[in-house]
C-alpha cells in the first residue's frame, strides 16, 4: 500500500494515524500497563520514528523487491545478537541454523535478478537505508518484547503502543503538511484503516508471541510471510519461480523446521 501510492510519506502517515485510531476502542477493554513497561513504551515510540524515516527513504530510493527483503531478512540476525546481550537469551546451535536459513531464504525469495545475480549495484542509497532500518527493526523488537513482558498484560502494552506511536508522527505531519495530511485522512480513509488494521494486527500477534517464546525466534518466524507472498504470487499472479526462488523456499522451510526442533 505504501510503496504503490503516489506519496510514500503521506501514505505512511495515514496508515500510522489510522492504526492509532483503531487502538482507541481497546483502551476500554484492556488494563493499564504496569509502570515497569512505560520506559520501553517511550523508547519504542522514539525508535519507531527512526523506523518510519528510514522506511520512507528506502522506498523512495529503491524498489520494494530490493529494500523490503533486506530490511526483513537481516533484522532477525541482529535481533538474535541483541537478544543475547540484553535478554540473556542464547539460542541453541540449531536455532542459529534456523534463523540463518530463514534470513538467507527471505533475501533469496524477494530480490529481483539481473541476469543470474540479485540487483544491488547502483542502489547504494536504498541499500544503506534498508540495512539501517534492519538494525532499527531489531532494536524496537527487543524493546517491545521486553516491554510487553513487563507490562502485566501484553495486549495492554500493544494497544497503548499503537495509540501513542501515532501521535508524534501525526503532529509532525500536521506541522509540515497539514492540508495534504488532513485531506488524505478523509479521501484515503479506507486505505488507511485497512492498512492500519493489517499493520497493527500483524505486529500485535508478534509482540504477544514474544511473551511466550524467545524474541529472536519470533523475529525470524514472522519474516516467513515472504514465503507465503511468493507462493501466492506464483499461484494467483502466475509469477515464475526461478531456481533461486525455489532454493529460497527450501531455505525458509528448513529454517522453520530447525526452529521447531529447537
Amino acid at each position: 500500500m505504501i510503496k504503490g501510492g503516489s506519496d510514500v510519506l503521506l501514505d505512511t502517515a495515514t496508515i500510522v494515524a489510522c492504526g492509532g485510531l483503531l487502538a482507541v476502542p481497546f483502551l476500554f477493554v484492556v488494563p493499564f500497563p504496569d509502570a515497569a513497561s512505560w520506559p520501553y513504551l517511550v523508547g519504542s515510540i522514539v525508535i519507531h520514528l527512526a523506523y518510519y524515516f528510514l522506511m520512507v527513504n528506502a522506498y523512495r530510493s529503491g524498489e520494494l523487491s530490493l529494500v523490503y527483503p533486506l530490511m526483513r531478512g537481516v533484522a532477525p540476525l541482529i535481533t538474535a545478537v541483541l537478544g543475547i546481550v540484553w535478554l540473556r537469551e542464547l539460542p541453541a546451535p540449531i536455532s542459529w541454523l534456523g534463523m540463518l536459513m530463514i534470513s538467507i531464504g527471505v533475501i533469496a525469495l524477494a530480490l529481483r535478478p539481473a541476469g543470474d545475480a540479485p540487483v544491488l549495484a547502483g542502489h547504494g542509497r536504498a541499500v544503506s537505508f534498508a540495512l539501517g532500518n534492519a538494525a532499527v527493526i531489531a532494536v524496537y523488537t527487543i524493546i517491545d518484547g521486553t516491554g510487553a513482558r513487563l507490562s502485566g498484560n501484553p495486549w495492554a502494552y500493544i494497544v497503548w503502543l499503537f495509540l501513542l506511536d501515532a501521535i508524534p508522527f501525526s503532529i509532525f505531519m500536521l506541522v509540515t503538511r497539514r492540508r495534504a495530511f488532513l485531506a488524505a485522512l478523509i479521501e484515503r480513509r479506507w486505505h488507511g484503516l485497512i492498512g492500519g488494521a493489517l499493520s497493527a494486527g500483524a505486529y500485535a500477534i508478534s509482540v504477544w508471541a514474544m511473551t511466550k517464546a524467545p524474541v529472536a525466534l519470533v523475529a525470524s518466524l514472522r519474516e516467513t510471510s515472504v514465503l507465503f507472498a511468493t507462493l501466492i504470487g506464483a499461484r494467483l499472479l502466475k509469477e515464475r519461480l526461478s531456481a533461486r526462488r525455489w532454493a529460497g523456499v527450501g531455505a525458509v522451510v528448513i529454517g522453520v523446521v530447525a526452529l521447531k526442533a529447537a
